[in-house]
């Protein structure tokens, strides 16, 4: 076996095992940490897969800015110096359910699949891909797509900074 098969099933592992650990904990900082590993393991099959520059925008958004934000936003709510922060709402079978459904037509969509067209595995004289291609591509034909994707964004960082904004009500003690 080569060694990049080898490092291609590590990173595989590495992935579906953090996958597995956010699925099934209960604890919100421990399962924003599986994630941060899910990301890194999914950024190096990318690397693995030559697709570079999705590997590397995958670790500065995703990693480096969103889910460092989480991160910082779970540790910094956490009033209670002693209290665990948990989820409210832990549906592990329904989890495992949707989680299967999910593999089922992830493994059925590939099983059918023609990958025989792709540049990639054949050795065509096709031009390589670029970032300029790709950014022209992003701003013209799926610029909808690009700003329904910014309002949602900004939706969830209204939501967030409604919800850790949330204001106590102060209690005066009379004495």
């Amino acid at each position: 076996m080569e060694i990049a098969n080898i490092i291609f099933y590590a990173f595989i592992g590495i992935t579906l095992i953090s996958a597995l650990f956010i699925m099934l904990t209960k604890n919100i900082l421990y399962s924003a940490f599986a994630l941060i590993a899910t990301f890194l393991g999914m950024a190096g099959i990318f690397v693995l897969l030559g697709a570079e520059f999705v590997a590397i925008t995958q670790i500065l958004v995703y990693v480096g800015g969103i889910l460092i934000l989480i991160v910082f936003g779970i540790m910094l709510t956490n009033r209670g110096k002693t209290t665990k922060v948990d989820t409210k709402i832990y549906h592990k079978f329904y989890g495992i359910l949707i989680a299967t459904g999910f593999f089922y037509l992830l493994a059925r969509g590939i099983s059918t699949a023609d990958f025989g067209g792709m540049a990639w595995m054949t050795n065509s004289n096709s031009s390589p891909s670029s970032i300029r291609h790709l950014g022209m591509k992003v701003m013209t034909d799926y610029v909808l797509v690009f700003e329904v994707i910014g309002i949602l964004l900004l939706i969830a960082l209204i939501g967030a900074i409604r919800i850790a904004g949330h204001t106590r009500e102060e209690v005066e003690h009379v004495d």
